[in-house]
This record gives structure tokens, sequence and C-alpha cells, in this order.
């Protein structure tokens, strides 16, 4: 007796195998069905839904920002998230650190020959959902199969199109002596979240990743003084203290970080202390930074704290005109450390 390869029907399609094959990267049948039965299904909305070759948009008066990032974490799917909403975030996030409202976003699929196709439903159903908490519509997108060993599982491309907030500007060349430096939320989850998923290490209490679209968050700040915020980033790959040190060297003056300022869950700081990795450089993806006139950084902190992408926000830090382009940390003792950043890639793959 021959065993028959699992297979199931989709309604209205040809027969679809429990695994994305090359057929599914072929433009015929099986690739219409796949777009159709997965794509469709998580994404549909009147734009995508003809299926043309680009999307017709009609944006509203203002500039526009655009973006696009290349999401290959490893592993695809861990506490608190996986690659598909880590996609759909990490552009919104990008888009809205230029003060952008998100609007659009396109999605570019690799996928290995042989990857089990309930978990690319699995992962756009999460960008499904994703999209739709952060208010964008995915528009356009692309499907490649590459042959077992052309990539590893699933790669996703996003690129996203945003309007920015009408008379707001920032970027570190607004940033003055006296700032101060505001971080929206403990600093560390999804960097340590990907290396407990890697099995690596093992801890009772679970660190789930902070994966997040920000762009209400921002547009609530903006609302509340957009006048008084200099520049904004979202602290993914690198971390807090990667943007602080471009932060520094941008504008030419220095950064020095308050003692016991920075917030740090006790299980990341354990995690981070067990590797012998400071959290300043551990790569998040739902928590951001920004730099603010110093009489409204307190009211910016109480923002954050109102929103629930916000709870844990702190003032870690002073713009200052002595040590120009170098970020420190002024211990509990009044002495000054120098803040290097590391060398490479402390967690490669984490987004």
């Amino acid at each position: 007796m021959t065993c028959e390869p699992r297979v199931r029907v989709l309604p209205g399609s040809t027969a679809v195998g429990e695994r994305v094959t090359l057929g599914h990267g072929s433009g015929g049948r099986m690739s219409a069905d796949l777009i159709r039965e997965v794509f469709l299904t998580a994404f549909g909305n009147d734009c995508l839904n003809r299926l043309d070759d680009s999307a017709r948009l009609d944006p509203p008066p203002g500039r526009l920002a655009f973006s696009t990032d290349t999401f290959v974490v490893d592993p695809i799917f861990f506490p608190g998230g996986d690659i598909g909403d880590l996609a759909v975030n990490g552009t919104v996030n990008d888009l809205a650190m230029s003060g952008a409202v998100p609007r659009w976003l396109s999605a570019g699929f690799i996928i290995e020959e042989g990857f089990p196709l309930a978990d690319l439903e699995r992962i756009c159903a999460s960008m499904g959902r994703a999209a739709g908490e952060a208010g964008v519509e995915i528009v356009t997108g692309d499907t490649k199969v590459v042959g077992r060993g052309g990539c590893d599982r699933i790669f996703i491309n996003t690129a996203g199109i945003g309007v920015i907030a009408a008379g707001f500007d920032s970027g570190p060349e607004f940033i003055r002596e006296g700032d101060r430096v505001v971080v929206s939320g403990p600093i560390g989850s999804h960097g340590m979240a990907v290396m407990m998923a890697r099995g690596r290490m093992s801890f009772t209490s679970e660190i789930k990743s902070d994966t997040a679209a920000l762009s209400g968050l921002v547009a609530e700040l903006i609302a509340a003084g957009g006048n008084d915020i200099r520049a904004m980033r979202d602290a993914t790959r690198g971390g807090v203290g990667s943007v602080l040190g471009e932060f520094a060297a941008a504008c030419g003056r220095g950064i020095i970080l308050f003692p016991d300022a920075m917030p740090v869950a006790d299980e990341v700081a354990a995690a981070c202390d067990l590797l012998g990795i400071d959290p300043l450089f551990v790569a998040n993806e739902g928590r951001m930074v920004f730099v603010t006139a110093p009489a409204a950084a307190e009211a910016f902190v109480a923002v954050c704290r109102g929103h629930r992408h916000g709870a844990g926000a702190a003032v870690i830090g002073e713009v200052v005109s002595a040590y120009p382009g170098r970020l420190l940390r002024r211990t509990p003792f009044g002495s000054l450390q120098l803040i290097t950043c590391p060398t490479g890639e402390l967690l490669p793959r984490i987004c």
C-alpha cells in the first residue's frame, strides 16, 4: 500500500497541499489559489481585491513618509508575537517616527519550498490583525517561492506610506542643550523573548516581545504638544543605546543618562545579566525614544503612561553642550561613564 500525501481542497480551488511548493510561486492556478485563499482572506480590502499590478491610492494633502524593511527573525514564532505582526508593526513604527499617520503597506514574501501552509496562514492572520489595530491597509504584495535551502523558511518585506501631520517636523538637528530624553516603556523585552524562543536559556517567568504599533501613541504625543518634540526613533536593532549614540553624533552634543532611570523588567535584567549584555543595546519592537523640550518632558511621560503601549515611560537623560557626540551614564556615585556601542550585532536575526 502506498501512502498518499495529505491534501485538502479549499473551496472553489484545485487541490492545495499542506506545504508550499514551487508551483505556488509559478504564477499559474496554484498561485491564484494561494493568493485568494490565504492572502486575500487575511488582508482583503477594496484596493487589494482588484489584484492589479500596483495599488491606486488617493493620498490626502500633506507630505508623505515612505519606508521599507525586511524581516528575517529566527525563530518565526516567539512569545508575544511572530514574524507577521513584526513585519507590520516595524514599518508602521518607522513611519510614525517621522510624525506620519501610516496609511498603506505592501507585503513581499520569500517562502522556502516545503514551508507548512498552516504556518503561512497563521502568519498572514497575524499580519491582518496587526494592520487592523494600526489602522493601515495592505494594498499590494508579491510572493516568491524558492527551492529548499534557498532561504530559511520565510522572509517578509513590508513597505509603507504615511502622511505627516501638518506643521510637524523633527530630527536630531532640532535637539538643544537642556532637552530631556524619554523612553516609552521598559526596554529589552523583544530581544530576550527571541533568545528564549531559541531555546538557549530557560527561566521560570516567560519574557514576551513588546512588538506593537506605536502610531496611536505618537499621534497622542503630537496632539499634546508636537512643537516640543525634537526627535523620535523606535529602538529596534541596537536598542536605546544605539539610537541615543546616533542622536548625540548627529546633533553634536552630549547625552547623559540619569542613574537608575532606565526602565527594565526584572526578568529581562536577569537574562541580560546572565548573558553579560547591557539592556541598553537589546532590541525592542514596541518602544520609542524621543527628545523633548525640558519643560514638556513630564507631560509627555504622562501621555505615554495613559496609553496602553506607553506604560512605564520615564525621563532617562538630558542633553548637554559638553562631551559633543558622546553618550554617557551618570553613576550612583556621581561620576560619568562613557558608553560605546558594541561592535557587530549582539543578537543576530532579531527582526
